[in-house]
């Protein structure tokens, strides 16, 4: 065994740290900015730009299976890592050239945004799962029991490369006069074009790097093509090859079929494809086949487990998987609905220097930088007092922080009326205790997989972990489409002569001229709903992410003991 092993971590852990982290600058510094971009520059209505980002950010996470299937079966780690971030870092470029053209060709800028979103969504797709099979890789068996602190490490490296996006790309690509405070729609192009650089720096430091560093404890090359794998890389007994009958994927691929229409239905009212509008494509279309994905590929998974213990460990996995999406559900508001109100109803005044609003989402980053290494240290010291909560309680207790942290919020927006405005220290507040939650569950969850997934599907499982951020993103979606109007769209209004709570409350009816210019200027003529309740102010919109988050965690909780006795001997 090397002495990186016996002291501490392997080298190769850092390797893909780094290769990690500026990848995650890639996509965290994207994220930061797309949705005003959308809005701002290409001219999309709030809403569906919220649904958008959800549908992209739901695919980027359903992809994984793609990419951990073509890894598992054929051109294995090294290679889809390589191509999954030439991908993204073209995706980016074309982002750069979307917003470079949409003064000049608004129908064209658009389309070069689509093509983007779509190569982006595929790269991270080869990209994802891969790595962060490797990194459950570099431990021998025995070393197992260090995958939790592994992860924690390796999760910093994630979040410091979130921290430099979220942190360069809205510093370069969304500009507001200093004196008039108004948008340089011009800007974004920039921000899209240092994620680009980002993305290409990452490719190349795996690529110089990998054969020397990311290695087994006894020297052999990780994640190289499937058909190299050796008896020593897997459990005594285990098949090498991940193997699904004809029956299992034909019977998979009707429970697919039949839960698309289910979920469609559910979600749009209705079976056909009549739906013209942008959102209700995504939300009638790409959400029913994230759903319907998630349980068809479980069954074939399920399908395809060897005996009794392997069987129920994947069914940890999926339990644990299915909670979560509620955390991802409130967590990912950051890029959507947090977003426009700290654009729109958020004093952003830090010592006399305004924050540019996409830059709010900074303090997750930060926060995750500073409390990464203890949570790590923390794991550490509870497991040598045999303290150690098992990993399906960790993450219930992620779940009720960010139920904790949206409890406080919806608080301190519930007299804030239609025109005041929310001090930044509360949003701070926010992103600290989320972050703390995210540090209980989504490097946990990684872990997880890592020791419980069969390795002839590893990276498979990693994507099917995956498909339930994916889930959760698509829900992020949906509930950020539901926020009600805050103080800009108030403002908005009167500049038209009307007042916007009397338009919402019934008291007066729109002119179809009035009609006219609210659809022009993006502003509600009705409340959003929720399980039929409408939303009609802040405090119900984040009251909302109380009650599902909190709900999932009670549960979680409750059904951990269980959890861990199907786990059979992992923690």
């Amino acid at each position: 065994m090397s002495e990186a092993v016996k002291t501490g971590h392997p080298k190769g852990l850092w390797v893909l740290f780094g290769t990690e982290m500026w990848e995650r600058f890639n996509f965290y510094g994207m994220r930061a900015i797309l949705t005003l971009f959308m809005v701002n520059s290409l001219l999309i209505k709030e809403a569906d730009a919220a649904i958008i980002y959800g549908g992209f950010l739901a695919l980027c996470y359903l992809t994984p299976l793609l990419g951990g299937f073509i890894s598992d079966k054929y051109i294995g780690n090294r290679y889809s890592i390589m191509l999954g971030g030439t991908l993204m870092a073209i995706g980016q470029f074309l982002l750069f050239i979307s917003a470079s053209t949409f003064d000049s060709s608004l129908g064209s800028a658009k389309l070069f945004m689509w093509i983007a979103l779509f190569i982006i969504i595929f790269g991270n797709g080869f990209f994802k799962p891969n790595i962060s099979s490797m990194v459950g890789s570099l431990y021998p068996k025995q070393e197992k029991n260090k995958l939790d602190s592994a992860f924690t490490i390796f999760y910093m490296g994630i979040n410091i490369g979130a921290f430099l996006g979220q942190f360069i790309c809205p510093w370069v690509g969304d500009v507001k006069d200093a004196e008039t405070g108004v948008r340089d729609i011009f800007a974004f192009k920039w921000g899209f074009f240092a994620a680009s650089i980002a993305m290409i720096i990452g490719t190349i430091t795996f690529f110089f790097l990998k054969n020397k560093y990311v290695v087994t404890p006894e020297g052999r090359p990780i994640g190289g093509l499937p058909k190299n794998n050796e008896a020593g890389d897997f459990e005594e007994g285990e098949t090498q090859t991940a193997k699904f009958t004809g029956t299992a994927i034909g019977t998979a691929i009707v429970i697919f079929a039949a839960l698309f229409f289910v979920f469609r239905y559910l979600l749009v009212g209705e079976f056909g494809f009549s739906d013209v509008a942008m959102g209700q494509l995504i939300k009638g279309i790409i959400y029913p086949f994230i759903y319907s994905a998630g349980i068809a590929l479980a069954y074939l998974i399920m399908s395809s487990a060897e005996n009794k213990v392997e069987r129920q460990r994947i069914w940890v996995i999926y339990i644990v998987s299915f909670f979560i999406i509620f955390f991802w559900a409130a967590f990912e508001q950051a890029g959507s609905s947090l977003t426009f109100i700290a654009d729109n109803q958020t004093d952003r005044d830090i010592f006399g220097w305004n924050m540019p609003p996409s830059m709010v989402q900074i303090f997750n980053g930060i926060f995750v930088v500073m409390l990464a290494l203890p949570f790590s240290l923390l794991w550490d010291k509870l497991r040598a007092k045999g303290k150690e909560p098992v990993s399906p309680l960790k993450q219930a207790m992620g779940l009720a922080l960010i139920a904790l942290s949206y409890f406080i919020i919806a608080h301190n927006v519930k007299d804030l009326g239609n025109s005041g405005l929310l001090a930044i220290k509360w949003l701070m507040l926010l992103y600290l205790i989320q972050t703390m939650g995210e540090l209980c569950l989504s490097p946990i969850g990684l872990s997880l997989v890592g020791k419980l997934a069969p390795k002839r599907f590893a990276s498979l499982l990693y994507g099917v972990f995956f498909i339930s951020n994916a889930a959760g993103y698509a829900l992020a979606g949906s509930l950020g489409a539901i926020i009600p109007a805050t103080g800009d769209k108030f403002q908005k209004a009167e500049t038209l002569g009307v007042n916007l709570q009397d338009v919402l409350d019934k008291k007066v009816t729109l002119t179809a001229e009035q009609v006219v210019l609210f659809e022009k200027e993006q502003l509600p003529t009705e409340y959003t709903s929720f399980a039929g309740f409408e939303i009609h102010n802040l405090y119900e919109f984040f009251m909302v992410f109380v009650i599902l988050c909190g709900i999932a965690a009670v549960i979680l909780a409750v059904l951990s003991p269980r959890l861990k006795k199907m786990m059979n001997g992992m923690t």
